[in-house]
């Protein structure tokens, strides 16, 4: 689907989550008698806005970049945020019984096999990336996987996450100390998937990489918004859990009417960034303008 001006961010939103979910159905097969791959299917398929491979299909779209080509880094991107999930949910962690309103993997399954598809989930989405079907160029095709794995690991997600199970000792000492951390944990991956159309065209990632740090924060504020506002039927997991671990979240630091406003500024910041791309990034703004007024 080429982008175009007519079509409203809600359609294209609901568009790439289709494309994606029969992209991975694609890439991931069911296999009779595979407990794997029932749990990697489980974990990746189904209920989810695929936001981040909408982020990668926008910022290619800038480029012009090929569709089934973006696709697949896409899906090599929602396999690592969904083993991140799988992860994030499992008792040494989280310890959640709910994602998406249905049982988190190592219920559905069990701990083991939850782990194991959490593995295969990141490992495969290097596959993905580094397969000539993701681009012709090889240098491009590791430029993607040296950005993903940065994104992913110790100094992007992983890292992030490490910082956050830190803080459940002593909570965050400032607000930039939990934006920091944020900015790895959640932020990492969102910057990824704005600067992967540009990675692919070799093109400047600059404004696109200022868009997915305001992007990025402003998710994440809006996340502890929610998580104050709404109730687990609502977003399809258990709500409180920074607080009852005695973390500080944006909402402790700010207030809510402050953090509220810090997303707001947060997003036009974001909106700016795009002024070289004009028209173009239309979508781009609406998808920012939609961190911050999102349900779940």
């Amino acid at each position: 689907m080429a982008q175009e001006q007519h079509i409203s961010f809600e359609t294209a939103l609901a568009w790439t989550a289709q494309r994606v979910e029969a992209e991975l159905d694609r890439l991931l097969p069911a296999r009779a008698g595979d407990r794997l791959r029932d749990a990697m299917r489980y974990a990746s398929l189904g209920q989810g806005k695929r936001l981040r491979p909408f982020l990668v299909m926008q910022s290619a779209a800038l480029f012009g970049q090929p569709e089934a080509q973006a696709l697949r880094v896409a899906a090599a991107l929602e396999c690592v945020h969904c083993y991140s999930l799988v992860h994030d949910d499992l008792p040494a962690m989280d310890n959640d019984d709910l994602r998406r309103g249905q049982p988190t993997t190592h219920r559905k399954f069990d701990e083991a096999t939850a782990i194991l598809a959490g593995d295969g989930l990141l490992t495969f989405a290097f596959e993905i990336v580094a397969d000539v079907a993701t681009h012709d160029d090889p240098a491009i095709r590791s430029a993607l996987v040296l950005e993903l794995a940065r994104a992913s690991g110790e100094a992007g997600m992983v890292g992030g996450q490490m910082k956050d199970i830190e803080a459940e000792a002593g909570g965050f000492a400032s607000y930039a100390a939990i934006a920091a951390m944020q900015g790895m944990k959640t932020g990492a991956l969102f910057r990824f998937a704005c600067e992967a159309g540009a990675i692919m065209a070799g093109a400047d990632r600059a404004p696109l990489r200022q868009y997915a740090e305001h992007v990025g924060l402003a998710f994440q504020i809006a996340d502890d918004i929610l998580d104050v506002e709404s109730d687990a039927a609502t977003l399809g997991k258990a709500t409180g859990k920074d607080r009852d671990r005695g973390k500080a979240t944006f909402v402790d630091f700010l207030g809510l009417a402050g953090a509220k406003a810090e997303a707001a500024r947060l997003t036009d910041a974001a909106v700016t960034a795009l002024a070289p791309y004009g028209e173009r990034a239309q979508l781009l703004r609406e998808t920012a303008r939609f961190m911050i007024t999102r349900k779940k």
